[in-house]
């Protein structure tokens, strides 16, 4: 299908979602490859990871790129070629990119039920105090992508989400939080803005100015 939905997050700075409807065969034709990127999806076993990988490169022919102008640094953070900053996710139907002039990262994450049993492992669980059971997985899957995106931003080894990326308490239906990283002595705040869309979640967090 063409481009699902496009939100403005902020002056500069764009999500855009794919709903993955297509078959393999109608992503392979659609989208042009560069020699590592056609190497990369080869390589892969499972088809819906060459999905997510092929529909990335939908978005970013429907918003005036494509697969050459998208380069990976030895961190394997993605990078476009006009010194745009661009962040890249996918989980199962939807794959999604967000372009800004600002360092940025963006998580999209299905909501499941495991999520609940894993929280303690990466967040204060006392934020989740008082919710219903639903409330407690959307939360929680929104509290992981803060972490994820946070961590998409600064790509530094070492990283602990339980330990260095702490989230200040928010609501659920104000789409909006902050965000703290502190590792090796230092202390960085973020800006957080999600939303859900069918029963997925999806998170980006900007550098505080």
């Amino acid at each position: 299908m063409p481009l699902y939905k496009e939100i403005i997050l902020k002056d500069n700075a764009k999500l855009y979602l794919w709903k993955i409807t297509e078959d393999i065969d109608e992503l392979h034709h659609a989208v042009k490859l560069n020699n590592s990127s056609q190497n990369r999806v080869d390589s892969m076993k499972s088809e819906s990871h060459q999905k997510g990988f092929l529909s990335v490169r939908m978005l970013l022919q429907h918003v005036g790129y494509n697969d050459f102008d998208l380069y990976y640094d030895s961190f394997g953070k993605p990078h476009l070629t006009d010194g745009k900053h661009i962040s890249i996710s996918h989980s199962h139907t939807f794959s999604a990119i967000a372009i800004s002039n600002q360092p940025i990262g963006l998580d999209v994450e299905q909501v499941k039920e495991k999520i609940l049993k894993i929280a303690s492992r990466f967040m204060d669980v006392s934020h989740l105090e008082n919710l219903s059971e639903i409330e407690k997985m959307k939360k929680a899957t929104v509290i992981w992508g803060i972490k994820e995106s946070i961590f998409k931003i600064k790509n530094i080894e070492g990283i602990s989400f339980r330990n260095h990326i702490f989230e200040k308490d928010f609501l659920f239906e104000n789409k909006r939080a902050e965000a703290k990283l502190m590792f090796n002595n230092n202390e960085e705040k973020f800006n957080i803005l999600f939303d859900s869309i069918e029963d997925y979640i999806f998170v980006c967090a900007f550098e505080k100015q």
